[in-house]
């Protein structure tokens, strides 16, 4: 099997994987997944297509991360590792697909505009 290259994106966070058979290590930014996200929560994250589809332990997967913030950064995995699998075998989406994997959060940070204090927060009016 050659090696399946895939991208995902949370907010602002952009992981790039790279899968390849072996015995389910996963690398995050050249370290262990377990010090890269200290809490389990997180760990429950990356693993979450693995596990639905089963192949927790057929697979090593190196991944690239940058932008966002941790948990950002675990769910863009996650995408990223969910197209993989989809790509592997077709019968996966049908897994993914309802439990919500194979959607891109488009949820962003809005814009702070000019004359406001913040996105939405106004300067305080004063009448007199």
């Amino acid at each position: 099997m050659e090696v399946i290259h895939k991208i995902g994106r949370r907010k602002t966070a952009v992981a790039r994987i790279y899968l390849s058979d072996g015995s389910g290590k996963i690398t995050v930014n050249k370290k262990e997944m377990s010090t890269y996200f200290p809490t389990g929560t997180l760990q429950y994250k990356v693993k979450q297509p693995l596990m639905l589809t089963e192949n927790l332990e057929n697979f090593d997967i190196k991944v690239n991360v940058y932008g966002g913030g941790i948990t950002g950064q675990a769910e863009a995995i996650r995408l990223a590792i969910s197209r993989a699998m989809c790509e592997l075998n077709e019968e996966n989406r049908g897994i993914l697909k309802p439990e919500g994997l194979l959607t891109r959060d488009p949820r962003m940070v809005e814009r702070k505009k000019f004359g406001q204090k913040k996105a939405r927060k106004k300067f305080q009016f004063s009448k007199r």
